[in-house]
């Protein structure tokens, strides 16, 4: 599921844009998140911390943040990699479970550069977990960039995290692994090859029409422009609506779309089912600590007659805290399950 493409050079702002693809609806909704919140690894409470950047955040079910950008310009981007293998939890390790993991670095990292340092130096796990819902269990990798356009892609393979750092890594989508995506991306022409763009969904072929298209844009001369120009980049890699492919969610059509200036901290939203766009200017919120978590309900609120469109700012709700999942939730929930119910006796 997913493309993730990054200007850095759009007239003195760092632009990123996003495609969710996924085979069903994913619950998304816009939460604001402050400073100051405690949290945990999701796994066994051994990593704690005290949130230092407020974000933005677009959730699945309100259990993972799966995108987001923080009030300092370091954006994230959770997408589907099947190939992903996290190994054996190791306990002398530090860990974070897959619905917190992009979270940790925005509540804790102005850059790229230090969020990258921080894992290479404490060989941080990602735990695995299982979809309440659906039985589904996420593969997942992570993209990082940052409003002075660096970038990184994060990925665990075959147990190890390899990390991909640098500011020429501008696209990513799905399988392959990145490397083996910087391989193919070579054969085509204007990137070393003689292959001439391809045109399918396949996410080989998303990379390659991603990376030829953002490296064509005309300077923009205001900021909606260079909003537009990146809607017109990740609308050429979408998704059309159709039946999923078996036993690939990464064959699924594009639900959503974000867009974020991180130089000028905007974050733009487009559901794909809706008519509106609404975008959230990160200057206009209030991130201070003992601030409330809120959230822009986008599921009842972009579906009223007209919906919700423009700056959308002012426009969160207090609901409580984002509960991210856990493994004792899911332990919970297979205890809850496993439990004996009362039920009528059988006739004798």
């Amino acid at each position: 599921m997913c493309t993730r493409v990054v200007w850095p050079d759009a007239n003195g702002s760092v632009i990123v844009g996003r495609n969710m693809d996924y085979h069903r609806d994913l619950g998304t909704n816009l939460w604001k998140l402050p400073r100051g919140v405690q949290r945990d690894d999701g796994v066994n409470g051994d990593l704690t911390w005290v949130s230092k950047f407020g974000s933005i955040v677009a959730t699945a079910f309100d259990l993972i943040s799966v995108d987001g950008l923080n009030e300092v310009g370091l954006a994230g981007h959770v997408l589907w990699l099947a190939e992903s293998a996290y190994g054996e939890l190791d306990p002398t390790r530090p860990a974070l479970s897959q619905a917190v993991w992009m979270q940790y670095f925005l509540d804790n990292f102005a850059t790229v550069a230090e969020a990258v340092e921080w894992i290479e130096s404490n060989r941080v796990q990602v735990v695995q977990l299982t979809d309440p819902a659906t039985g589904e269990v996420p593969a997942i990798h992570l993209a990082l960039n940052d409003a002075s356009g660096d970038s990184a892609i994060i990925e665990y393979i075959d147990g190890a995290v390899d990390v991909h750092h640098s500011r020429d890594y501008r696209v990513m989508t799905n399988s392959p692994k990145y490397d083996e995506q910087l391989a193919l991306l070579a054969q085509h022409e204007g990137f070393g090859g003689d292959k001439p763009l391809p045109g399918t969904t396949l996410a080989t072929d998303r990379f390659a029409r991603a990376a030829h298209y953002v490296q064509r844009l005309p300077q923009p001369a205001t900021q909606l422009e260079a909003i537009a120009s990146m809607f017109s980049v990740i609308r050429n890699a979408a998704q059309p609506f159709r039946l999923p492919d078996p036993g690939k969610p990464d064959a699924s059509q594009t639900i959503w779309q974000v867009v974020a200036d991180l130089t000028r901290r905007r974050y733009v939203f487009e559901s794909t089912t809706r008519p509106n766009i609404v975008w959230v200017d990160l200057a206009d919120v209030d991130f201070t600590e003992g601030s409330p978590q809120l959230v822009l309900d986008l599921g009842s609120r972009l579906a009223v007659e007209g919906g919700l469109a423009g700056n959308v700012s002012a426009r969160f709700e207090e609901r409580g805290a984002l509960h991210f999942l856990s493994l004792s939730d899911l332990r919970q929930l297979a205890a809850n399950r496993a439990a004996p119910t009362d039920g009528p006796t059988e006739a004798k």
